[in-house]
């Protein structure tokens, strides 16, 4: 008996052993990520954002749940303009934010992300999310509203362009119906006049006596393939013209203003 508690005795303490050592080597993980966040954080305020990424990168190299250096990382990515990337991390931070207002930032900073490559609508939902956890920041709200201006002017243009094609694809429809009409009433005619100039030449077979002799009468010419009728024309120029109408007619509206890039610091 006493040899069998002896046996589970050692092996608690070999457990409790290997337990120590993986605390251990959790924690100097952690103190190694912390490090490296500092220092990805003083590059970042030197505006070395590159070497900031690379900082924050290896911070969660030394642990993969590091928040704040995911947050960061979603800054450093920010400014340097690469925003596809930088909207990820921002979306991990949402997630294990343990404040509203850490989390209403990350959701700040995904609308701004997408802000910057024109996608209106998540950029839209974002600010939202932003604002519902923290209703109070006018900055959000502002934001929100350029995005929902953008948005709306952006589904305008879509539908006008919708809307052009369908008018364009209808009237080439009634165009080529009115060309085939006259094609055939051409043709019609032709066969028509072709029947009287045969029953003239029987009552003058002298006339057709040489077949290389060349017609009189010309046949009448079709109309060419491809050709624009003045109304196509006009219209053609009514959509250039209303087209740079529409370029040139932009909103004066003010960029998304602020990038919320606070940095978490630990220190």
């Amino acid at each position: 008996m006493n040899h069998l508690q002896n046996i589970l005795l050692v092996i608690l303490m070999l457990f409790s052993s290997i337990n120590i050592h993986a605390q251990q080597d959790t924690l100097k993980l952690q103190r190694e990520a912390r490090t490296l966040l500092r220092n990805g954080n003083k590059l970042y305020n030197q505006q070395k954002f590159t070497d900031a990424s690379v900082a924050y990168k290896k911070a969660l190299g030394k642990n993969s749940k590091y928040d704040k250096a995911s947050y960061n990382l979603g800054n450093a990515l920010y400014q340097e303009k690469n925003y596809k990337e930088a909207v990820p991390q921002f979306e991990l931070t949402t997630k294990t934010a343990k404040t509203k207002v850490e989390k209403s930032e990350a959701y700040h900073n995904i609308g701004n992300a997408m802000m910057e490559q024109k996608q209106y609508q998540p950029a839209v939902d974002a600010y939202k999310n932003a604002l519902r956890n923290n209703p109070n920041d006018d900055e959000t709200r502002y934001n929100l509203a350029v995005a929902q201006k953008l948005l709306e002017k952006e589904k305008q243009k879509n539908k006008d362009k919708k809307d052009d094609k369908n008018k364009d694809k209808n009237k080439d429809k009634k165009d080529d119906k009115n060309k085939d009409k006259k094609d055939n009433k051409d043709g019609k005619d032709k066969d028509k006049k072709d029947d009287q100039n045969k029953d003239k030449g029987d009552n003058k077979q002298d006339k057709n006596k040489n077949p290389d002799k060349k017609k009189d009468q010309k046949e009448k010419p079709k109309p060419k393939q491809g050709q624009m009728t003045p109304q196509q024309i006009k219209q053609l120029l009514e959509n250039l013209n209303n087209e740079e109408k529409k370029t040139q007619k932009k909103m004066n509206l003010k960029k998304a203003k602020g990038k919320k890039v606070k940095q978490e610091k630990d220190w």
